[in-house]
């Protein structure tokens, strides 16, 4: 019988060994070459099958095993390709390694050395002006030695005569009950022919009590012989240019030759007109003579000292600059008389803008007319004692001449009636350099950059920058108010905190976005004993903490801190005592704990 053979090779060892035990296998068949050797093995049925099941389950146990072990040394290196927390942190810190060297610290760098060269440019404009205004006391350049100016007669006063121009006040109102009576009763005090000037309350009132109130004191007055009108509109358009533009409009207008402007919280001296009105008489180019302002309540709270440290300097160096070198200064919107002809000529008053005085006097301007600034005629007025008062003045104060800027910049430059040097001196001493690049310095600079400079210490910045510039023109400005020379800290940590307020108006002004058309009223509280029961009044009652609390502001608190203690860990510098007092600063602005609280219903 033919039984089935098996190939050799396919035996296992096992198997081999038991077929050698039974001689199957000789030595001599194992020793020969495969290929030179019969591979077929004569076996019994029993045998071949148990040798195929077992050859069989053997070859699919060892497939599995092979399997498996694949399967452990996949799934182990790929758990072994997983990083681990350390490699993830020395990945991100190589990254920030490189980023820092070749993006971060560079594009500090540039920063920095465009903010020195802005500190140089702010600096030079200062001792310009420091230069123009020592001259003008030395050589006590007053505004009667340049301008042709010749008293009033009194006894034409008296006798109302006709020399007198006829001159036409006017004071726009909003919702301001607590200071009409004053500034209506201010108004018609005012040296002058009653039958020569015309009292125009321009009274946009929303609240009935305020409208009724001032409608009842013009009504008072004009019983006593003042020749005062009141006018109301059935809307804002415009809001107070608006107003002031449909004043114009009466018939009754037209027999004035001048304008004073007064805001509602203003309080003229009787003398005014008589000291203003006769240099616009003798000098037909004149357009504008404006006045300076004089704070009755400067003493109120430490926000109002700070306030009138910064606007003092405005009128005492900037406003005097610009009308001592015969260049360009802004009207203030109040506190001023116009030549009403000029303003016609120009175009008049211009509702789309929120800064609708400087808009007037840059198109006076253009048309070749001058201005006349007298620092030592004062105007009582009223500084915003609240916060949020001051905040909202501030953004119109600094988004309007931004978005000014943008709009009247070409005209400027493409004027035929405006020399080059007064070009050139609005363009970059006036806008440039006051209203764009100082609040960009402020606070980029001294909150955003020179703080950063204490985590790259391959970033530098010379103390003549941080240091010696910023002092020099501090002091310089403290010169506007010496009284108050005692609170140049408080001062200068102050207005980097109001920086913040500034820079972002500003970007809105510029880009027309947002807010660039918002129009505020500021608060007023009147005189001082109604200041006091208001602010008594105002501390009884719960203040809501949303109410007080300004996020940006608590945000650049929070950065400076991290800074001032970052360079305490880590820095080699004092610069650490800087941005501690300076975070601190943000904080009491951020949290409302500055000036008074007013509430709404107040």
């Amino acid at each position: 019988t033919n039984w089935p053979t098996w190939p050799l090779e396919i035996l296992t060892p096992k198997t081999r060994e038991r077929e050698r035990e039974r001689g199957e296998i000789s030595s001599a068949t194992e020793q020969t070459p495969i290929c030179g050797r019969d591979l077929r093995i004569s076996m019994s049925p029993l045998a071949s099958f148990h040798r195929l099941a077992h050859d069989t389950f053997s070859s699919f146990f060892l497939s599995l095993s092979q399997v498996r072990s694949f399967k452990e040394s996949t799934f182990l290196n790929a758990f072994e390709s997983i990083p681990t927390s350390e490699d993830i942190f020395a990945r991100i810190r190589l990254w920030w390694e490189q980023t820092r060297a070749v993006v971060v610290v560079p594009f500090f760098k540039f920063l920095v050395a465009l903010c020195l060269i802005m500190s140089v440019m702010l600096f030079l404009e200062v001792m310009h002006m420091g230069t123009v205004v020592v001259y003008v006391k030395l050589f006590k350049r007053k505004p009667e030695k340049v301008y042709k100016w010749e008293a009033m007669e009194e006894d034409d006063v008296e006798c109302g005569s006709a020399n007198f121009p006829m001159v036409l006040v006017q004071i726009p109102m909003y919702n301001e009950k607590e200071v009409c009576e004053q500034s209506i009763a201010a108004a018609c005090k005012i040296s002058w022919p009653s039958n020569r000037i015309i009292i125009q309350v321009l009274d946009d009132s929303t609240d009935p009590a305020s409208k009724e109130l001032v409608e009842k004191e013009c009504e008072r007055w004009s019983g006593e012989g003042v020749n005062i009108t009141f006018e109301i509109r059935d809307n804002r358009n415009g809001y107070k240019a608006g107003a002031l533009r449909e004043g114009m409009k009466h018939s009754y207008v037209k027999q004035c030759d001048y304008v004073a402007i007064f805001d509602a919280d203003f309080q003229p001296d009787p003398d005014f007109l008589l000291r203003t009105v006769p240099f616009l008489v003798h000098n037909p180019k004149l357009a504008l003579v404006q006045a300076r302002w004089e704070f009755v309540n400067a003493n109120q709270c430490m926000m109002t000292r700070l306030q009138e440290m910064s606007l003092s300097y405005h009128f005492a160096v900037e406003q005097q600059v610009g009308s001592s070198t015969f260049a360009f200064f802004g009207f203030n919107g109040t506190a001023g008389v116009w030549r009403i002809s000029a303003l016609n000529e120009s175009g008049g008053w211009n509702d789309q803008t929120t800064v609708e005085d400087m808009d007037l006097a840059v198109r006076a301007t253009l048309r070749g007319w001058k201005f006349l600034y007298i620092d030592d005629l004062t105007v009582k007025s009223e500084l915003p004692c609240s916060f949020n008062a001051l905040r909202s003045q501030q953004h119109r104060w600094t988004c309007g001449p931004a978005n000014l800027f943008r709009k009247m910049a070409g005209q400027i430059i493409r004027s035929e009636n405006v020399s080059l040097g007064k070009k050139l001196y609005m363009i970059y001493s006036f806008f440039f350099i006051r209203k764009i690049v100082a609040h960009i310095l402020t606070f980029c600079f001294y909150c955003v950059i020179l703080p950063a400079t204490v985590m790259f210490p391959e970033v530098t910045v010379p103390k003549w920058a941080a240091f010696y510039l910023p002092s020099l023109i501090t002091l310089f400005i403290a010169v506007g108010r010496l009284r108050s020379i005692h609170l140049l800290a408080f001062w200068v940590l102050f207005e980097n905190a109001m920086s913040l307020v500034r820079a972002k108006a500003l970007v809105i002004g510029l880009l027309e976005t947002g807010r660039v058309q918002e129009w505020v009223v500021t608060e007023k509280l009147g005189d001082t004993l109604k200041t006091k029961l208001i602010v008594q009044v105002a501390s009884e009652h719960h203040v809501r903490f949303r109410d007080r609390v300004h996020l940006l502001e608590l945000l650049v608190g929070a950065y400076l801190l991290f800074c001032g203690c970052y360079d305490i860990i880590y820095g080699k510098s004092s610069l650490y005592v800087y941005l501690l007092f300076q975070s601190l600063a943000f904080f009491v602005v951020g949290f409302g704990f500055v000036g008074k609280y007013v509430p709404t219903s107040s």
